[in-house]
């Protein structure tokens, strides 16, 4: 008997209450651990109306699982690796360049300030998946403001990780093949020839090492892999650190930038694209249903730790990144600082110390890259195939996702020149989104509609807050990015 077979009968023998009359209810689409019928509808006189929160009778701070039986899964290490590889990718490249426009002063307190509010927004998130009984991110939206608030969130959600993965490999091809202005680590090893052709190196890493991957059906089964691209990462802030200091010590770095550069048109409008990049950085959010689901004993309480861990090691590799790379190549740096590193460093053993930098965080997106995938392929399921068996148990709809989400990925890495370019119009539209638009409404909506879970006067003003300063920084951003485009044409 087949899978679908087997859910069809499931279902059958499941019993269910009387559908409302003149009713469109829903029953959830992900198919991921702890989903439950979300029994909101509109009545004949097109009133929207649940009863959602009919039965919640708990404190949201102690309840342990969003639905289902409890069961094995992931500790809360493993959760925060997966979370940590969520968030540390390729927006760690922009952060230099980052740094020389903002400066280093507003350029840390930003790191800051943006990992507290992404931390916060996170909480909220947690929160009212659990009140609402909710498995994924679009369940929860639509919860508050109703379906088509959900289709909205699941297609940011796909256009911000797709993006995402098209930036990866961009950065894989200039560190593998090399950019305009940059050689690339083929080039230097076996010198110009077919084999550092840019498409032809991506691709190739594709298919032997990320399709492998990106096949899993489970997220908690990337929590080694999770963990090695983390220790990557730590080994790539290490050794800039290391070459920063020594430059420092021995008088070779230019005094940095303090403040940022008002003196010009393009400095300004510079400064109008950074925030939403550095926001980018943060975003995560599309990962937590998922993650939370499949953590050992789950709780509010426990997904909260694991949001607070995160966010203290994503700062710290951040600021520490963001600092290093700026006082390393100043006026010079590029928009993805791997680049830089192709040249002398002006001390002993440079060469070695490049290519460790540059093919460990090679092998770090490698490793993240499955991560972004899997809630990427998910939300598309949960799009296109609204009402079929859930996704782990149809493999070869899995694989087909897979595979035609890969080629679509690879074909947008050949047509997207950089990665300011990708960061600066997702920055502003839906990693900000993700990010704090969306928890912030949904989180004021919910807590007044059902009066569980209310926020206190100090989480109001931040969430109202954090809203505000969201659609800010997004419109801001986005006329910075157009107006910036046209210049450019």
């Amino acid at each position: 008997m087949d899978s679908r077979t087997r859910y069809v009968e499931l279902q059958s023998q499941t019993p269910r209450s009387p559908a409302p009359k003149s009713a469109d209810y829903f029953l959830d689409e992900e198919g991921l651990v702890g989903s439950k019928r979300l029994n909101v509808y509109v009545d004949g006189n097109g009133n929207g109306k649940d009863d959602l929160f009919d039965d919640v009778d708990f404190d949201v701070d102690s309840h342990p699982l969003i639905t289902g039986e409890a069961r094995g899964g992931s500790h809360i290490s493993g959760a925060v690796f997966n979370l940590t590889t969520s968030i540390i990718g390729a927006g760690i490249m922009a952060l230099p360049a980052t740094m020389k426009v903002l400066g280093v002063v507003l350029g840390c307190v930003m790191i800051v300030l943006i990992g507290i509010l992404s931390e916060f927004s996170v909480e909220l998130l947690v929160r009212f998946l659990v009140i609402s009984k909710s498995s994924s991110y679009g369940e929860v939206v639509q919860c508050a403001f109703g379906k088509s608030m959900r289709v909205l969130t699941e297609i940011c959600i796909i256009v911000n990780n797709a993006g995402v993965l098209v930036v990866y490999l961009i950065i894989m091809g200039d560190v593998m093949s090399g950019s305009v202005h940059h050689i690339g680590v083929f080039d230097q090893w076996l010198g110009h020839g077919f084999w550092d052709h840019r498409k032809l190196l991506i691709l190739a890493v594709l298919v032997v090492f990320l399709a492998p991957l990106c096949a899993l059906n489970k997220i908690d089964s990337l929590s080694l892999t999770s963990a090695a691209s983390v220790a990557l990462a730590v080994v790539f802030v290490i050794v800039a650190c290391a070459i920063a200091s020594i430059k420092l010590v021995e008088g070779l770095i230019e005094p940095p930038r303090m403040s940022p550069d008002f003196g010009s048109k393009q400095a300004i409008l510079d400064l109008l694209v950074v925030v939403p990049i550095m926001t980018n950085a943060y975003v995560c959010h599309f990962n937590v249903p998922p993650i939370y689901n499949e953590l050992e004993a789950r709780s509010p309480q426990k997904m909260n730790a694991v949001g607070r861990i995160t966010t203290v090691i994503c700062i710290v590799v951040y600021a520490l990144t963001a600092i290093s790379g700026y006082l390393l190549f100043g006026r010079d740096t590029e928009p993805d600082v791997l680049t830089n590193f192709d040249r002398d460093l002006g001390i002993r053993f440079s060469s070695a110390l490049n290519y460790i930098v540059r093919i460990g965080y090679i092998l770090h997106l490698v490793l993240v890259f499955p991560v972004i995938h899997f809630s990427l392929r998910q939300t598309v399921d949960t799009l296109i195939f609204e009402g079929s068996a859930p996704l782990p148990e149809s493999r070869k709809r899995s694989l087909a996702l897979t595979v035609v989400l890969l080629a679509l990925i690879y074909i947008g890495s050949t047509m997207i020149p950089n990665i300011w370019t990708a960061f600066k119009f997702t920055g502003a539209t839906t990693a900000v989104s993700l990010g704090f638009i969306f928890p912030s409404i949904v989180a004021l909506k919910l807590s007044k509609q059902s009066g569980q879970g209310s926020l206190n006067a100090t989480e109001r003003i931040l969430s109202w807050l954090m809203l505000g300063l969201a659609v800010i920084v997004g419109v801001v951003g986005l006329i910075g990015n157009i107006y910036s485009l046209r210049n450019q044409s």
